[in-house]
């Protein structure tokens, strides 16, 4: 029989070769849960933020109304799931849907769930400050061509409006991606779950973290560079003269390859009399 090791790195090396599936599976959940939530809230963010903004017209009384409760039901839940922890979202949910309506969600479902609607509380301001971000004059000008208010949205609007909001979305899957860990309230055995498990089991608790901690950077920091480079790509080049997007005709090029030749000077009556009879 080994002998347990009785030095950090080798707590470190042995929990890791004892436990280590225990880990990945871990981490998996984590990125399953974070990945799906962040885009279904994205969803509800995109939904709630376009209502927000859509336009009222008080010239049809019954619009307006339906218009207006819809929003104010829309702000309640934004300022309900932004202004409350999720953990304390994640048992009022959970205990809450079983005591009072017999809906016992299994904890993986409870999960998606709640990131889910806490992600679209915080994606739909995030999506009405984008829309009101872009100029209003090219919602005028499409209006002005006849292009209706779901064309405008969707042609002109939206996908300026996505480029500007990715770095916030970005930045709300890496915040997922963290705070799943109070999903261990319910039971959803994501990392912190099993880091909890397997530091309990051998009273490694400094260890056992510390490998979770690194788990949970590589998870963040690769996540933060990819998203960066689909920024950049979404960009597109800096030149776009390198791709000739503009023009195939070395005429119109802006880097110098044409000039024209100078006109021969003319000796007339008029030039010797412009010239100061030079």
């Amino acid at each position: 029989m080994n002998s347990l090791p009785d030095d950090f790195w080798g707590w470190v090396v042995y929990l890791l070769r004892q436990y280590g599936s225990s880990f990945l599976r871990g981490a998996g959940t984590t990125m399953l849960i974070a990945v799906i939530s962040t885009a279904v809230g994205c969803l509800i963010g995109f939904g709630v933020g376009i209502v927000q903004t859509t336009p009222t017209d008080k010239a049809h009384p019954v619009k307006y109304f339906l218009m207006k409760l819809v929003r104010f039901l829309l702000d309640a839940y934004v300022e309900i799931f932004r202004g409350t922890p999720m953990m304390v979202q994640a048992m009022f949910i959970y205990y809450g849907l079983a005591q009072l309506f017999n809906i016992h969600l299994g904890t993986m479902e409870a999960a998606l769930f709640i990131v889910s609607i806490n992600t679209g509380a915080y994606m739909a301001e995030t999506v009405r400050g984008g829309i009101l971000s872009i100029d209003p004059g090219q919602t005028e000008g499409a209006k002005a061509i006849g292009m209706t208010h779901v064309q405008t949205m969707n042609a002109v609007i939206l996908p300026q409006a996505l480029r500007n909001i990715m770095p916030q979305i970005g930045n709300n899957l890496i915040i997922n991606i963290k705070d799943t860990c109070v999903l261990s309230v319910i039971g959803t055995v994501e990392l912190f779950f099993a880091t909890k498990s397997v530091a309990g089991a051998m009273y490694t608790y400094f260890e056992a973290f510390t490998i979770t901690m690194v788990i949970y950077f590589v998870l963040t920091f690769s996540c933060s560079r990819l998203l960066r480079l689909w920024e950049s790509k979404m960009d597109g080049p800096d030149s776009y003269e390198l791709y000739d997007l503009a023009t195939t005709d070395t005429l119109a090029h802006t880097t110098g390859l044409y000039s024209y030749p100078k006109k021969p000077r003319e000796n007339t009556q008029n030039n010797d009399i412009r010239d100061g009879g030079r």
